[in-house]
């Protein structure tokens, strides 16, 4: 079964996966890496008003597969926000 590797990058840190995961095939690979990244979401601080998670799959010959970006942007709104509703 093929190894793949996924490395994380935070915007200040990056983590470089070594040990890798086997998995069958590109829709394996594309679910694992799914699940990596709401598993982080999860975990964003509360306490932070941007978070941005970039992740590189890379297969076993080191050539890059897939590239998957995570941000969260929060910002305060001041003053008044005219909502438009989508009802016709």
């Amino acid at each position: 079964m093929p190894r793949f590797f996924i490395d994380l990058h935070d915007g200040a840190n990056f983590v470089k996966d070594k040990v890798g995961f086997e998995l069958s095939d590109e829709d394996a690979v594309r679910t694992k890496l799914v699940r990596i990244m709401a598993k982080i979401a999860q975990e964003f601080s509360i306490e932070t008003e941007r978070q941005d998670y970039l992740a590189i799959v890379r297969g076993d010959e080191a050539q890059v597969l897939f590239r998957a970006h995570l941000s969260l942007d929060i910002e305060r709104v001041e003053g008044t926000v005219e909502v438009i509703s989508d009802e016709t």
